[in-house]
């Protein structure tokens, strides 16, 4: 898409999505005050930065995503009179959700719907939660994630060796679950690699010493994750609540069959369990049942894997996700009408 526009990358933190811009000859700008914590002290020194930051961009569009990031985002449009358009990857009031979390996510989320120029949400399910938010239905749009392919995929074999799983070690996903569901299921010669950190590693890393010793391995957050799926005969993931899942995705297009919780998003991802299996409950047992059975049937394996890559190839690939997104950013702009279009991504 930035060769379509003058695209201006703002965001907090760093890792490999600044090592990406550059690498795509897209500029930069870190917001030092931008983070996930949740004290107005900071979201107050965040804004005024971001403030400072569109104004010298001077942008067409403001283009955000997350949840505080799209808050303060959007504030930050309407005060200077720059649509914004919010990509929801998953809303934080969903039923799943804690209650607190849900109560103060749909106020927030009530309060900023008038100031959004576009909602898109990233499933279907997704669009259903947001049709109950002050925001006319036509400004919803579903655009479901896509990535980029890549050459290289996971060879069948006849065993399974290896079970991967990508997340972030924090909730809502459940990588006890994962742990859990390991010891579980019979399989003596297989290893569980887990990649991902997050606040409760060392709390896992405790969990997997006790039960599967010398069996789980912990990788942290790799940049190679095709090499590491490509190495692996089965995706696992478990999770509270999900919108869209990045993960379950890479998965299907290495040709892997995927297990994972029965979620909205992903349930549209596995079309219904039709590309994998797809786990009530989050019951460390009935996840332990899915591996065994893949673990003995290499025919439904295979057939899992096949068709969780033509699912992705049909439905979730990178072009049909830019091309969407981009006829967004025309029909906001459709009036200003700019020679070219400069767009900053939070």
């Amino acid at each position: 898409m930035h060769d379509r526009a003058d695209v201006t990358l703002l965001a907090g933190g760093g890792g490999p999505l600044f090592d990406l811009a550059v690498d795509l000859g897209i500029p930069t700008v870190r917001l030092a005050t931008m983070d996930n914590a949740l004290s107005p002290v900071k979201a107050i020194m965040a804004m005024q930065e971001l403030m400072r930051a569109l104004r010298q961009i001077s942008p067409d569009v403001i283009h955000t995503h997350s949840a505080k990031a799209s808050a303060l985002g959007r504030v930050a449009g309407w005060l200077l009179r720059i649509p914004v358009i919010y990509t929801v990857h998953g809303f934080a009031f969903k039923p799943e959700a804690p209650w607190k979390q849900r109560t103060i996510a749909r106020i927030v989320e009530w309060c900023l719907a008038p100031l959004t120029s576009r909602v898109i949400c990233v499933a279907d399910a997704e669009r259903a939660l947001a049709a109950g938010l002050p925001i006319p239905s036509e400004r919803i749009i579903v655009i479901p994630n896509g990535i980029a392919d890549v050459a290289i995929r996971s060879t069948p074999t006849e065993h399974v060796n290896r079970i991967v799983t990508v997340m972030r070690l924090a909730a809502p996903k459940r990588p006890d679950v994962v742990i859990s569901a390991f010891f579980a299921a019979q399989l003596p010669d297989c290893e569980l690699v887990i990649a991902g950190d997050g606040p409760l590693r060392d709390t896992l890393e405790e969990q997997a010493g006790q039960l599967v010793p010398g069996r789980v391995r912990f990788v942290g957050s790799v940049s190679e994750i095709p090499n590491l799926l490509a190495s692996a005969q089965v995706f696992l993931l478990a999770s509270d609540h999900e919108g869209f899942p990045i993960s379950v995705l890479e998965a299907m297009r290495a040709e892997l069959p995927v297990v994972a919780s029965d979620l909205p998003g992903i349930r549209e991802q596995l079309a219904g369990g039709r590309c994998g299996i797809l786990v009530q409950g989050n019951e460390p047992q009935a996840f332990a049942q899915a591996l065994e059975r893949l673990a003995e049937d290499t025919q439904q394996r295979a057939a899992l894997a096949n068709a969780a890559r033509v699912r992705w190839e049909e439905q979730f690939g990178l072009t049909p996700m830019v091309s969407a997104t981009w006829n967004v950013y025309e029909q906001v702009l459709a009036e200003r009408k700019p020679q070219r279009m400069r767009t900053s991504v939070l």
